[in-house]
């Protein structure tokens, strides 16, 4: 939300705004554009029929006062997406969904049309080398964002990717995740469904036909009226950890890894492609595109130690950077750390859905903290439930941060990869320091 402030500030919009907190570096960045509030709290009388607009954030809550005066006076009020698409109603917009990979393909996209010089608008969720916002909104002829399955307002409780209303579309797969807000598995695709109907007339949508539940919905839902791009997994060679990948007749050195990256790649292709960006020209960006932040990202390594942290948290992501780093360095032995720190991965009702997913680590360890726990108002979750969900073998589960020090602390790092998976924090453990700490042990 204060990214979306400032990039209209910077359109030239008078732009003021509340909160209840504001931490860091939402603080920082609003002081430095001038629309810091001056002071913290709801105050409805702010709220004047001088307003144009009001737009509302996926946490205000029903009863926030300056939402009910709002709606006294009248005053129009929009989620964040449905704002997004009142300022793209003239551009071409290109909307990429799915479970997993949509934050790295949007990136892979813009990395593309940056490096290809192209003017194009964006809405991406994490933090990307070379763009100093994740919001950026100007006149610009097209604009790309990453689609979100989360409720866009408490008054629009539909998924934010419906109010995109995309002509270029990305599917990338469909994995049951955010059981607290799509209970069944069966209403969580028909998001996917509803999205697909979304795509203007005359649109493109990309899906990966690796994915069944994908590929499937797709053929359930066909329109007559849109293009279909089906893609899958595209030619590449790995040798001595490095990842080539074939687009058309270009050859070209991936800096990031894995079968989900690779299909990521491919779908940013095709999007470019309809984007008027050449195969040269791709393939000339991606050789450049170093990951987004938080997504399969190198803390330290050595000649003999790699230690890698990835944001995957949900059992589909999980399991494709497990594969992913297993594939990329073959000879090395793997150990895989993740935590539970979401609503879903903490639930014991849901455990089963991650069963196997750490299998290709040679030793694993799955760990939660009770504090997280409690935050979320959850139950306690026994350690044995967690182990039968998994069914992993070589599987440890840990739940205070003393534990999980004293496994790593235990272990032989020489000639292996260290993977840290987790939304959270392992409950305080500086990891960067202990990455840090074991390369520099010479093996």
């Amino acid at each position: 939300m204060h990214q979306l402030a400032i990039a209209l500030k910077r359109k030239g919009y008078r732009i003021t705004g509340s909160d209840d907190e504001i931490f860091e570096p939402a603080k920082s960045n609003l002081e430095a554009e001038g629309i810091l509030p001056a002071v913290i709290g709801w105050h409805p009388e702010r709220i004047t029929s001088q307003l144009d607009a009001v737009i509302l954030g996926m946490h205000a809550k029903a009863d926030n006062p300056e939402l009910q005066k709002a709606k006294e006076l009248h005053i129009p009020i929009y989620s964040f997406p449905e704002y997004i698409y009142k300022e793209s109603t003239n551009k071409t917009r290109v909307a990429i969904g799915g479970s997993h990979g949509k934050t790295t393909t949007t990136a892979m996209i813009m990395h593309v049309l940056q490096a290809s010089g192209q003017e194009f608008d964006y809405l991406v969720g994490a933090r990307l080398q070379g763009f100093n916002q994740s919001v950026k909104i100007t006149d610009a002829p097209v604009i790309v964002c990453e689609g979100d399955e989360y409720p866009a307002s408490i008054i629009e409780k539909q998924p934010k990717f419906h109010f995109l209303y995309p002509h270029i579309a990305v599917l990338t797969g469909i994995a049951w995740d955010h059981i607290n807000i799509f209970p069944t598995f069966e209403n969580y695709v028909q998001q996917f469904a509803i999205f697909i109907q979304k795509i203007k007339t005359g649109g493109h949508l990309m899906y990966n036909e690796t994915d069944p539940v994908l590929k499937n919905l797709v053929q359930q839902t066909k329109r007559e009226d849109i293009y279909y791009h089906p893609y899958g997994v595209p030619q590449h060679t790995i040798s001595s950890g490095k990842t080539e990948m074939v687009i058309e007749d270009q050859k070209t050195p991936l800096k990031v890894f894995g079968n989900h990256n690779l299909l990521n790649a491919q779908a940013a292709w095709l999007v470019c492609r309809q984007l008027n960006i050449s195969a040269a020209q791709f393939s000339k960006a991606i050789s450049t595109f170093a990951g987004a932040a938080k997504r399969l990202e190198l803390l330290a390594e050595s000649n003999s130690t790699i230690v890698y942290k990835d944001f995957a948290h949900a059992p589909s992501k999980v399991k494709a950077t497990i594969e992913a780093v297993k594939a990329q360095f073959a000879r090395k032995k793997l150990y895989a750390v993740l935590e539970l720190h979401t609503y879903s991965s903490l639930n014991e009702n849901f455990m089963q859905e991650y069963n196997g997913v750490m299998q290709p680590a040679d030793a694993a360890v799955v760990f939660y903290s009770k504090h997280a726990l409690e935050l979320k108002q959850m139950p306690e979750l026994k350690k044995e439930a967690v182990q039968r969900g998994f069914a992993t073998h070589n599987l440890s589960v840990l739940n205070t941060k003393a534990e999980l020090e004293h496994w790593l602390n235990q272990q032989d790092y020489h000639n292996s990869v260290l993977l840290f998976m987790s939304s959270g924090n392992y409950d305080g453990l500086d990891i960067a320091a202990f990455a840090q700490r074991i390369t520099a042990i010479k093996n």
